[in-house]
């Protein structure tokens, strides 16, 4: 975009500095639809650093878009932001569940999310901390914003996930492929082979029922396959990308159908909880929930992943 195009707009706060943050502040800065990208840390100089190099790139990418680092755990230049992210809490280590970060980062996303809640009354929250599930209803808690304001980022990722195995097993350009998954992040995730396709043609027609479960099952330990090679630290660009693709649908009011985690009260005969659906999102952060076809199989497997996220978002409330 032109300096002095209009579409630029608005504020985005990254909360944490470390591979997911940058790279997601990163993004967020090329797709030049921000005014501006705030890049916060509890390490000092960390976010300074990485908004001065970063600033230095938009001569030779072509964006306008400000960063701006605030490093010390400061949330000063914060103020009034319309999305925030959060990646703030720690990665997982190989032979590490999801959930063993759940206490840890219970505290951390607490406190992140009372301090959003001071400084961008009006945000749109996108979590992406782990245990994703649990730490987006504990946001919604300490915030104590609407529900449709704080969401979280799993679905994109975990069909992203999907996608690609499935376009490598089949060997076909991932464009051709369209995948779902819905669910939890993590064991209950309920991958939608009736709504998998390849150049429109069913998943099933030309895979047999045992590749698709041996693609779901990679899927569902895509995170761990990366955190173990990589041994320290987790996944980054792929779960940035999924995470500055649901913060520019916000700021750009698109109204873009995603799989999000969000809360669900009624759709799929299932209430009162947060799980992985499809959800249009807009500048107030989830327009509505979107139910899809699913079969039988699908139904249960979703109405199990809502029973089993419940029992544990219940946890968060006191932690």
């Amino acid at each position: 975009m032109a300096d002095g195009d209009t579409s630029r707009r608005g504020k985005v706060t990254v909360v944490g500095a470390g591979f997911y943050g940058s790279t997601t502040a990163q993004r967020l800065a090329e797709y030049d639809v921000f005014d501006t990208v705030v890049l916060t840390d509890i390490l000092e100089g960390r976010p300074e650093g990485l908004a001065l190099d970063l600033n230095q790139s938009r001569p030779v990418e072509g964006f306008e878009t400000r960063v701006v680092g605030v490093g010390g755990g400061s949330y000063e230049g914060t103020e009034d932001s319309d999305v925030v992210v959060v990646t703030a809490g720690l990665p997982r280590k190989p032979g590490m569940s999801r959930m063993d970060l759940l206490e840890t980062n219970a505290k951390i996303v607490r406190d992140v999310s009372e301090n959003i809640a001071r400084r961008s009354p009006d945000a749109v929250v996108i979590v992406v901390s782990n245990p994703l599930d649990e730490m987006t209803a504990l946001a919604q808690l300490a915030t104590g914003f609407p529900k449709n304001r704080v969401l979280g980022q799993a679905g994109m990722l975990d069909t992203a996930r999907f996608t690609n195995f499935v376009a490598e097993k089949v060997g076909v350009a991932v464009g051709s492929v369209q995948t779902l998954t819905l669910g939890s992040h993590g064991d209950t995730m309920v991958p939608v082979p009736s709504r998998c396709t390849v150049d429109g043609k069913p998943l099933t027609d030309l895979l047999s029922a045992e590749d698709i479960e041996d693609l779901v099952v990679k899927t569902r330990n895509g995170g761990a396959e990366v955190v173990a090679l990589l041994k320290t630290g987790s996944a980054f660009y792929a779960p940035s990308a999924a995470a500055a693709r649901m913060a520019r649908a916000v700021i750009e009011d698109s109204g873009a159908v995603m799989p999000v985690c969000a809360w669900v009260d009624g759709e799929y005969g299932i209430s009162g909880v947060y799980l992985g659906v499809e959800a249009e999102l807009g500048r107030e952060g989830v327009r509505r929930v979107v139910e899809t076809d699913l079969t039988d199989s699908e139904l249960a497997a979703l109405s199990e992943a809502a029973e089993a996220v419940r029992a544990k978002q219940a946890d968060v409330a006191d932690m």
